[in-house]
């Protein structure tokens, strides 16, 4: 259990006692779609909460108004998914039945809406790690980002009476500044060094595109064998790695439908056998397109929990295709209460206010601000 480092908090002062609060180190989702561990909030930090507008309660981004340690007593709360939080006594958690603190009574002086078995938390549930942006994640990524949306390739240049010559040539061309410059640092790290260029300017209907390009012969020689497949067993960061790379280049995330579409057979298996390594449930589309763009779509199955997933434990470059903002809250994830167990000791929890008074903590809606009676 995280027991605190003793530095400051976010209001400046010691641990205070109070039996609200999480542990530290539970993950909390971002205004960019990633998580961060409560104990490295900050006021201003803008995270994602959640607003009830009309009939459905949904994602909104907040900010952090407040953060600091707590010294309280404190419970583990374990959910039927597998999700294990530890909480102060006074904590609120969204529930089924409404807001509910972690403890309490049927009557008496601690009479109040307390989490039981009974109950279910509302979310998405436990979050997936993020990857390890090790050598392996780095050459897959390139090799979805490339194979993607890239151009690669050798051209013989010259006419009879001239000197014939071969153009190398290797170029990347995206509207998303943060895939661009996360495929450059990447081809860097392995000693390809681009050069940065405006592709095409805004127009009424198009984004400004930007891109990076390389022309020596060893340079895009060396990309050729960066986005090779791989010969032997696919390592988990690769797999990763790659999912990412070709979501960047060639996925979609709207009307809470992720896809990415593709005409090479050999990307679309890779991709679908990627999905399936790690769990994934996917369809293969075959939308209607000219013979000569034959165009397929994967689909992810699993809904909001799913996507959640693959955000997380893949790590795409581009934020605004993790977005949920204005998505409604539905309570069908496995997030029963399996038990409220007290530890038996305090210890140093976090705890954190917000514009909307909430945090997603773990996956499941955690109020960030004591209520007072």
């Amino acid at each position: 259990m995280h027991t605190g480092s003793g530095e400051p908090d976010g209001t400046g002062g010691a641990p205070v006692p109070g039996d609200q609060g999480l542990d530290g180190r539970t993950p909390i989702l971002m205004a960019d779609g990633r998580t961060r561990p409560l104990h490295s909030l900050r006021p201003g930090d803008r995270v994602y909460g959640t607003r009830l507008e009309g009939r459905y309660r949904r994602y909104v981004i907040t900010e952090v108004v407040r953060h600091r340690e707590v010294f309280s007593t404190a419970f583990l709360v374990a959910l039927e998914d597998g999700t294990r939080l530890t909480l102060g006594g006074d904590q609120r958690m969204l529930s089924d039945r409404g807001w509910k603190h972690v403890t309490g009574a049927e009557q008496g002086a601690r009479r109040r809406p307390h989490l039981t078995t009974g109950n279910s938390l509302m979310g998405v549930g436990h979050f997936a790690a993020h990857p390890e942006r090790d050598r392996d994640y780095r050459k897959g990524y390139l090799c979805g980002m490339v194979r993607g949306d890239g151009t690669i390739g050798h051209y013989p240049q010259g006419r009879p009476g001239r000197p014939y010559a071969v153009v190398h040539l290797f170029r990347l061309a995206l509207a998303d500044l943060e895939a661009l410059q996360r495929s450059r640092r990447y081809l860097d790290g392995f000693g390809v060094h681009t050069r940065e260029f405006t592709f095409s300017e805004a127009t009424g209907r198009r984004r400004r595109m930007d891109a990076i390009r390389a022309h020596s012969g060893a340079a895009v020689g060396q990309v050729e064998v960066l986005i090779k497949w791989p010969a032997l067993v696919l390592r988990e960061e690769w797999r990763k790695g790659f999912l990412a790379g070709i979501f960047d280049a060639e996925g979609s995330c709207s009307r809470g439908i992720l896809r990415i579409s593709n005409s090479d057979q050999q990307i679309l298996r890779m991709t679908e056998g990627c999905l399936r390594h790690f769990g994934f449930r996917s369809v293969r589309e075959e939308p209607r397109t000219p013979a000569n763009l034959p165009v397929s779509v994967i689909r992810l199955d699993g809904g909001l929990r799913e996507r959640m997933r693959f955000f997380h434990s893949i790590d795409p470059a581009i934020t605004r295709k993790m977005s949920i903002a204005g998505m409604a809250m539905k309570g069908d994830a496995p997030l029963k209460i399996a038990s409220v167990v007290p530890l038996g000791l305090k210890a140093i929890l976090y705890t954190a206010v917000t514009g909307t008074g909430d945090v997603i903590a773990d996956g499941v809606v955690a109020g960030a601000s004591p209520q007072r009676p």
